[in-house]
């Protein structure tokens, strides 16, 4: 027993597990990027500092060796010609240093300190620090740190991806049992889940809102039941009341809604009974040619029968048959028949193809049952025809304890489709 729904806005939906990998991925990716850069930064500057010191230091010693001696120890010079501007002269005779980015072959970047030996007009005492071999650590440890990240990277996205997984699965089952709740199994359950978390919560709220819909429903078609039930004897008695006036139009009309009163009823009764499962097919082996047509001319409607099974069984001789309850069927194909003229409109036709009956009318077509499917006391458009609204309700019912399958669609051609396929 099926109703084909139209397509739901969660077709080609993106997996939940794929989005948070990526986004711890992401995340990852970020955080080892930042850490680099400062690692890099710090460093640099770190560099910078201690060849500042150096410098300063250097120069301070070969000042000293100077002043004594007069010779020049440590690589100092007297007014080197590649002295930096900001150094040429000292404006005093304190020390200074200053950062050179200028590199040429193996020299630099270098940190230079200079000072004037003496008083004004004396010569610079200059001392240049080369910080090559400190930057070339610098690029080994952009090197390190990049494979470690890129290390990180690939440990860190297989476990976002298992984590992702876990919460993927439990979502999924949750999202699950709302699918079976929504499609009519009250009796489907998330059951605890593990954790203490949000979908836990999740989990347990669906189960508490099934409990919940599975108890109204309960509760209304008990109500459905009783009230069918208590019915039943006045409708008799008003019906019986009814054939003892006179003939005449008054009594015409009285009959006729008295009678579909007791139709209500009755089918109320069967729905009730359709509900509770407590019905159970009394299955023989009968042609099912023969007992659709019987059905659809039962209903008085005019409808064309075809049978293409006729087709086989004049080829070989064999009746084509199938094992099934016939009066629930002659119920499945008679209230199909009646909705089709009903909500439909003409020619409707009825065609028999092994074990398969397709009812066709020529009307608009079905569009809010397929979204909703059927349901109870509601019957569409208003100029689209009367009646309460229980015959498609009865059909699912009784080919669910057929064990057939009830598909509705639209025909591309325009109209409604109602394809029942019997157990083989």
């Amino acid at each position: 027993m099926t109703v084909r729904p139209l397509r739901g806005p969660w077709a080609g939906r993106t997996s939940l597990r794929r989005k948070i990998a990526a986004l711890a991925a992401a995340t990852a990716l970020l955080v080892v990027t930042a850490v680099g850069v400062l690692v890099h930064l710090w460093t640099a500057q770190d560099i910078r500092s201690r060849g500042e010191a150096r410098a300063l230091n250097t120069l301070y010693g070969a000042m000293d060796v100077y002043r004594r001696t007069g010779v020049l120890t440590d690589g100092a010079e007297l007014d080197p010609d590649g002295l930096p501007a900001a150094l040429r002269p000292p404006a005093d005779g304190e020390r200074h240093h200053v950062y050179d980015g200028h590199v040429e072959g193996n020299v630099g970047p270098s940190v230079w300190a200079a000072q004037r030996t003496g008083g004004p007009g004396s010569p610079v005492l200059a001392v240049q620090i080369n910080l090559s071999p400190d930057r070339a650590n610098l690029s080994r440890l952009d090197a390190v740190m990049a494979v470690a990240s890129l290390v990180a990277l690939a440990a860190a996205v297989p476990l976002a991806v298992y984590g992702a997984g876990l919460l993927s699965r439990r979502l999924g089952r949750v999202a699950a049992t709302a699918a079976r709740i929504s499609a009519g199994d009250l009796d489907a359950r998330t059951g605890p889940t593990k954790g203490r978390d949000e979908v836990a919560d999740i989990a347990a709220t669906v189960d508490r809102m099934a409990d919940s819909l599975a108890l109204r429903l309960r509760t209304e078609r008990r109500f459905t039941a009783d009230v069918a039930h208590e019915l039943r004897t006045p409708v008799g008695g008003l019906l019986a009341a009814v054939g003892l006036l006179p003939p005449g139009e008054t009594e015409d009309l009285l009959r006729a809604r008295v009678r579909d009163l007791r139709d209500l009823v009755e089918d109320l009764l069967e729905i009730s009974r359709l509900d509770a499962g407590a019905e159970e097919p009394v299955r023989v082996r009968v042609p099912l040619g023969a007992v659709v047509a019987e059905a659809v001319a039962r209903t008085g409607l005019a409808t064309e029968v075809i049978d293409r099974s006729e087709a086989a069984q004049a080829a070989d001789g064999t009746v084509r048959t199938v094992e099934t309850d016939p009066r629930r069927l002659e119920r499945i194909v008679a209230n199909l028949v009646v909705n089709a003229h009903r909500h439909g409109a003409g020619p409707v036709r009825v065609t028999v193809d092994g074990p398969t009956v397709v009812v066709r009318d020529h009307g608009p077509g079905p569009d809010d049952l397929l979204l909703h499917g059927p349901r109870r006391f509601h019957t569409g458009a208003r100029e689209r025809g009367s009646g309460h609204g229980l015959g498609l309700t009865i059909a699912l019912g009784q080919a669910r304890v057929l064990g057939a399958e009830l598909l509705l669609a639209n025909a591309p051609d325009g109209g409604a489709v109602a394809t029942l396929r019997l157990p083989v």
